[in-house]
């Protein structure tokens, strides 16, 4: 994935490296780096003295090392903000803003000392996961450039920690940032280069080479599974649709649970007949954001090898406004049987959905998690910095927002009230595929529940989180790799 290499170190002032970062938080004094203050000649004292650097997140200072035996050329003091505050999430942000520096700086040789984290190894895998994050290069098609990811060496610090289980921390870290990175590459694809089936050969290739079982339906076999709501949406557009299917089969696995995980696999969403505006579209080549979580998230279980079985589902297809397309008043009938009146065909996420959650449920699935760029409605309700969590029942829907929050995707709860149905109610089918305007994040994923086949089913509505309009300290503007944590931690945790 990366051309980096990774280590350990126990102590900062043996690492021989371009630069050492560590994070200090707002309470800190210069006697809690007495050290570093040493080594510098005094400059991280005169540095706190005229407030230059005062722990707030995500600042910077960077001085030499000039004395006290450190090997390494210089120092930085990367702000953790307050000590009481500072958990998992901010510390891989802290690593993410420093490695996004020193890469600025072209510095072919980082460390990073685990500090304040809730235990040395939890911090490894946390700061690992910020430093890969930042290796991250989205310029795939830029020519006048240098390449944009030389050659770097990256070492943890983790003062008193085991080694064994340091690296199994900074292993883990290192492969769930990568994918997540991978999940972000997929997203900047353009969609002229990334069509359905090229997303299809994507997923097939990234599958094979961790060894998980990959099946490609093309549209023959889709039409013969009677999956009329992913093909409805395919019919707009010469691009023919293709399902991914991808298998996470360990030895020994229990016969259940089984993970199901369907991902949004729109390569471009024009909104078909009912067409988006033209300021902003361009941005729709990410409406596979889910898709690829999901086929990234995969890949991390295979590498790291989780114990229970786990199936990935991908419909892709492009959404267009081409003369055999869908139009708004069309009946659709789906796998499950399900009728579905058309009222918006930029509603069509939530069709594709339907069918995979369907096949989900054919493959054996018993726990089910959809995952899509859904709603601009979500992103009303909750912006760009946290993901809408929907589902059925409240035990399973916890259970997927702990784990989110731990892998450091905010998910904020949502009510999936039975009134909301109304919404939904058709006057010549089973149901109509858009609400309306009020309660739009809500009625999308009541739409996505009569698909669940009553199972413990959680949906992800990442259309505000799957891209940052703006770069951050922490985070480059563009593609995010939501989602791929969290669904990959899932198949490590203990299902309610």
């Amino acid at each position: 994935m990366t051309n980096a290499s990774i280590e350990t170190a126990q102590t900062a002032e043996t690492v021989d490296a371009d630069v050492v970062a560590i994070p200090v938080f707002e309470q800190d004094q210069p006697g809690d780096l007495a050290g570093a203050d040493a080594a510098s000649g005094g400059e991280i004292s005169r540095a706190f003295s005229s407030r230059e650097f005062t722990g707030k997140p995500y600042e910077i200072f960077l001085t030499k090392l000039v004395s006290g035996g450190w090997r390494a050329r210089r120092l930085a003091l990367v702000g953790a903000g307050a000590r009481d505050t500072a958990d998992l999430d901010r510390m891989r942000r802290v690593a993410a803003a420093f490695g996004i520096a020193a890469r600025k700086r072209r510095l072919g040789r980082v460390a990073f000392v685990v500090r304040g984290a809730q235990s040395v190894a939890s911090g490894a895998q946390a700061a690992t996961e910020g430093l890969t994050l930042a290796e991250f290069y989205g310029g795939r098609y830029k020519t006048g450039e240098p390449d944009g990811q030389p050659a770097i060496s990256l070492t943890i610090v983790a003062p008193g920690a085991a080694a064994a289980e340091v690296e199994q921390s900074i292993r883990r870290g290192r492969v769930l940032a990568e994918c997540c990175n991978l999940s972000r590459a997929l997203c900047n694809e353009p969609s002229n280069m990334l069509t359905p089936r090229v997303f299809a050969e994507r997923a097939a290739a990234i599958g094979k080479e961790v060894g998980l079982g990959v099946e490609i339906l093309d549209e023959t076999r889709i039409a013969e599974l009677g999956m009329g709501l992913l093909l409805g949406v395919a019919r707009g557009s010469a691009e023919p649709p293709r399902l991914i299917v991808l298998r996470h089969e360990p030895k020994g696995p229990p016969a259940s649970p089984v993970l199901g995980l369907v991902g949004k696999g729109i390569t471009f969403d024009t909104g078909g007949i009912s067409i988006k505006p033209a300021d902003g579209m361009d941005r729709m080549k990410d409406d596979m954001a889910g898709g690829a979580a999901v086929i990234c998230a995969m890949r991390a279980m295979a590498i790291l090898n989780a114990p229970i079985r786990v199936i990935g589902i991908v419909p892709a297809t492009e959404n267009m406004p081409g003369g055999r397309a869908t139009k708004p008043g069309d009946v659709l009938v789906g796998a499950s049987g399900k009728t579905v009146e058309v009222t918006n065909t930029d509603a069509e996420g939530r069709l594709i959905l339907g069918d995979g959650l369907w096949y989900a449920q054919q493959l054996g699935a018993t726990h089910l998690v959809d995952v899509a760029t859904l709603t601009g409605a979500c992103v009303v309700a909750l912006g760009k910095y946290a993901s809408g969590l929907f589902g059925k029942p409240d035990a399973w829907v916890q259970h997927v927002g702990r784990i989110a929050t731990a892998s450091g995707d905010r998910a904020w709860p949502m009510p999936l009230h039975d009134d909301y149905a109304e919404q939904l109610k058709s006057e010549i089918a089973d149901l109509v595929n858009s609400g309306g305007r009020p309660a739009g994040a809500i009625t999308a994923a009541m739409f996505l529940k009569e698909f669940s086949g009553g199972l413990p089913w959680a949906h992800l509505d990442i259309a505000g989180t799957a891209w940052a309009d703006d770069a951050k300290p922490w985070q480059a503007k563009g593609a995010t790799g939501v989602a791929v944590r969290t669904l990959a931690e899932l198949a490590f945790s203990t299902l309610p």
